[in-house]
């Protein structure tokens, strides 16, 4: 297996006039966790989007296990039929940041759990399966037969997770995947994360403006604005001595003892 399971190369995404994603290039090692941090239309989820398969690419390459997952054939179309297309599925799998908007409201959560099995491992029998992913991320087999509604925002954010997990990714790109729970609850989602990955050597890419969860999570750190990547490097030395004047003005927006929030606002201007 390559070094890097997930290397994204000069990844350009235009709307109309905006350049929403301007020669983005950035590396995953295998069992890595990789933040891509900026505020909103920074291009961060434009770029999830893209490494996932959900938007299209104008130029540039994403490669997972080396292979790329951006090739085309003469007609611009994807090379390969479904069954490609279910493997490039299954290599990178998503958590979005609402689970309830993803799963289906009159599906349980062992019948969602088994319907994505099938779809890509037919003819098997799942239901160990599904216990084992129940377990794997806290919820138990009680959990089998709720509903979507029946279960609090933590749960589902776990069902989604389970789901993503069936299907044995390389890369699990999770998109604000906690900024909608609470604190506590954030903790014990990326408390989960962090055990799946020892577990299980996925690689993580997560997108998100909170660098509280970046510090604690990632070992590498991309920061982008306007659809480029303005620094990026290991999480803790970014952080500490960051280069570029956007990185230090993100770091310096965050609420604290003696916070001056016009002063950050004029120095957003400034920039």
């Amino acid at each position: 297996m390559p070094e890097n399971v997930l290397e994204v190369r000069g990844l350009r995404r235009t709307f109309g006039a905006v350049r929403a994603v301007d020669d983005v290039s950035f590396a995953l090692p295998a069992g890595g966790s990789l933040g891509v941090v900026g505020e909103s239309g920074s291009g961060k989820t434009t770029t999830a989007r893209i490494v996932v398969g959900l938007e299209r690419a104008d130029g540039g390459e994403v490669l997972v296990r080396g292979r790329s997952r951006t090739a085309r054939d003469r007609t611009g179309g994807r090379v390969g039929g479904r069954a490609a297309r279910l493997a490039r599925a299954r290599e990178v799998q998503m958590v979005f940041q609402d689970p309830y908007l993803s799963l289906d409201p009159r599906t349980g959560v062992g019948a969602a759990l088994r319907e994505t099995l099938r779809l890509h491992f037919p003819g098997r029998d799942h239901t160990r399966r599904v216990t084992e992913l129940l377990d794997q991320v806290g919820l138990g087999t009680r959990a089998a037969e709720a509903l979507p509604r029946q279960l609090s925002g933590g749960q589902r954010q776990r069902v989604a997770i389970a789901r993503a997990l069936a299907v044995e990714p390389a890369v699990l790109v999770l998109d604000e995947a906690v900024a909608a729970l609470d604190v506590s609850v954030q903790a014990q989602i990326l408390n989960l994360l962090a055990d799946i990955r020892e577990q299980t050597g996925i690689g993580y890419l997560f997108i998100t403006h909170d660098l509280g969860v970046v510090r604690c999570v990632t070992d590498e750190i991309v920061v982008m604005r306007h659809g480029t990547v303005v620094e990026q490097g290991r999480t803790e030395e970014v952080l500490a001595a960051p280069g570029h004047p956007y990185t230090r003005l993100l770091l310096e927006s965050v609420p604290r003892p003696g916070w001056d929030p016009q002063a950050i606002a004029a120095a957003r201007r400034a920039l």
